[in-house]
C-alpha cells in the first residue's frame, strides 16, 4: 500500500463531468436482497467526448456470494484492440460510486477509485466529507489497492477488508444494434432483429470493479446508487 501522505497532494476538489444512475431518468432503487441493474451509453456528454472521463456503463448486481454486492464502472469506451494496449486510467479522473441508504437521493456512502503509478487505489466505503458535484479523496477511510491489469493478460485481483477489486481493460459488454436502431428511427423497420448485429463487437473499455459485503453499505433494505467521473480542478 502506498503511503497515504502522497495522496494529500491530490485532495483538491474533483468536479463532476459524467454520471450514470440506475434508471434512465433518475436514481434507481436497488434492493440489497438481490438485484441486477445496468445503466449504459457511450460518449453522450460534450464535456467527456473523446476524453478519459466518459462512463460507458454502470452495473450493480448481487455477487456469487449472496452476502456481497458488485459495482462496475466502465470508462473510455469504443477502444479498438490496437488502442487498448496503450490505454490507461487518467490520474486526474476520480471515479466515485455513490450510495444513498436513507432515500433522500444524497450520497451517504462513497467508494472512490483513483489511479496512481500503475495501481488503482480505492477509498471507502465511507461517509463523504462533502456531497454533490464536488469531492475530495477520502484518505481517512478504508484504503485498498490493486495493480492495474494489462491488456490480454491474466486479470489481477486484490482483496482487503472483505472486499475484492479489479481495474483494467475488458471487452465492452454492452450490446446494441445501431444500424437497426437507425432503421427504426427512420421508419424503415418496426423492431430489432434477434439477435441482431453487435455494434460494439471487438471494442474494449477500461473497467473498475469492486465487490463489497452488504453489511458495509446498509446491510438490508433499499439503496440508491450511481457513479460519477470527476476531474481534478
Amino acid at each position: 500500500m502506498k503511503n497515504t501522505k502522497s495522496f494529500h497532494e491530490h485532495t483538491n476538489n474533483f468536479n463532476d463531468v459524467s454520471k450514470k444512475t440506475k434508471t434512465i431518468l433518475g436514481i434507481g432503487a436497488l434492493a440489497i436482497a438481490g438485484f441486477f441493474m445496468v445503466a449504459a451509453d457511450h460518449i453522450d456528454a460534450p464535456a467527456v467526448a473523446s476524453g478519459t472521463a466518459d462512463i460507458t456503463d454502470f452495473y450493480a448486481f448481487q455477487a456469487q456470494d449472496p452476502n456481497n454486492v458488485v459495482f462496475v464502472a466502465n470508462v473510455q469506451g469504443l477502444l479498438s484492440p490496437s488502442a487498448t494496449a496503450s490505454a490507461a486510467f487518467d490520474e486526474n479522473v476520480l471515479i466515485e460510486f455513490n450510495m444513498d441508504t436513507t432515500g433522500d437521493n444524497v450520497e451517504d456512502l462513497v467508494i472512490q477509485a483513483i489511479p496512481r503509478d500503475g495501481k488503482m487505489y480505492f477509498f471507502g466505503p465511507t461517509a463523504p466529507g462533502s456531497t454533490g458535484l464536488n469531492s475530495s479523496v477520502e484518505t481517512m477511510g478504508t484504503q485498498s489497492s490493486v495493480q492495474v491489469s494489462l491488456y490480454d493478460a491474466t486479470p489481477i485481483i486484490a482483496t482487503n477488508e472483505g472486499m475484492t477489486f479489479f481495474a483494467g481493460p475488458r471487452d465492452d459488454p454492452f450490446f446494441m444494434d445501431f444500424a437497426q436502431y437507425g432503421e427504426i428511427i427512420a421508419g424503415n423497420a418496426t423492431s430489432f432483429n434477434s439477435p441482431g448485429s453487435d455494434t460494439f463487437a471487438g471494442t474494449n473499455v477500461m473497467s473498475i470493479v469492486v465487490e463489497v459485503p452488504k453489511q458495509l453499505i446498509g446491510g438490508s433494505g433499499i439503496i440508491n446508487t450511481w457513479v460519477e467521473a470527476k476531474i481534478k480542478q
